[in-house]
């Protein structure tokens, strides 16, 4: 059966809030009653019908024909077993404390994707903005599970406070990758801006492409084969090809950041 198709009319004027639209809020709704939803974020009223043409089908399934960097928080809050895709761009707080399910976004996306997020997976085939697996202000853990591939570059903070997840680069990453995280993986096969990587990080894991300075607070540990390394490339083969071939190789290992618990590690190529 064909997906719930919502194709875009023309640019909206506003930020749109796109949270009603995830697959489990449609499943049982008529066109009309889709149609009918607020989405506007201003004084102006704005309905769904007023931006998108609807298209009935398998509400498991939505699709988005047409995009907008004023997309926001589309798939928000999504459940297991629901997915989401959108020929287009999006906006802000992409799969935004999503549960579950997939998104794949076949465009750019902007700041905040999968902030909170607790098991979704997603994939960006551009870029990403600032902030990525971050949480918003006044929350203290970011991303909380699931799995990002942005085939394209990344703004800075990529993965700040990250609690638990994997998150994958295939470009370039902006300043302070890694900035605070608690815990789970960033691997980035660009090159990683300024020279604080993995600043303050607590247990986390970041796999960088290429040999780099880092900072004082970082111990070299040698080189090694490492086991689960390996192991792990594995199970990311369909994701990302490169972030397995990286995996694959002899690492050389870092250990820090020891200006907090210094169990987490940057992990170069030998």
């Amino acid at each position: 059966m064909k997906p719930l198709l919502f194709t875009l009319k023309a640019e909206p004027d506003q930020r749109l809030d796109l949270s009603p639209l995830t697959p489990d809020r449609l499943v049982g709704r008529s066109a009309k009653e889709i149609e009918s939803l607020s989405i506007g974020t201003t004084r102006k009223s704005v309905a769904v019908g007023d931006i998108f043409k609807v298209k009935l089908g398998d509400a498991t399934s939505v699709r988005f024909d047409g995009g907008s960097d004023r997309f926001d928080l589309l798939g928000a809050k999504l459940l297991p077993g629901f997915e989401i895709h959108v020929e287009g761009d999006v906006g802000a707080q992409l799969g935004r404390a999503a549960k579950g399910g997939t998104i794949t976004v076949a465009g750019d996306a902007g700041p905040y994707v999968a902030s909170q997020s607790a098991g979704a997976n997603i994939d960006i085939y551009g870029d990403a903005g600032d902030f990525l697996g971050a949480p918003l202000a006044g929350e203290i853990p970011g991303m909380s599970g699931g799995r990002v591939v942005v085939r394209g570059s990344v703004g800075a903070r990529c993965g700040d406070r990250l609690r638990r997840g994997i998150i994958i680069v295939e470009g370039d990453a902006g300043e302070d990758l890694g900035a605070r995280a608690i815990a789970g993986t960033i691997i980035v096969l660009g090159t990683a801006e300024g020279e604080r990587i993995g600043y303050l990080n607590k247990r986390a894991s970041i796999v960088l492409s290429e040999q780099r300075e880092l900072g004082p607070t970082y111990v070299d540990c040698g080189a090694h084969n490492l086991g689960f390394a390996k192991l792990f490339a594995k199970s990311l083969a369909a994701e990302s090809r490169g972030a397995s071939r990286l995996l694959s190789g002899r690492l050389q290992r870092f250990a820090g950041d020891t200006a907090v618990f210094g169990k987490g590690e940057v992990l170069l190529p030998a």
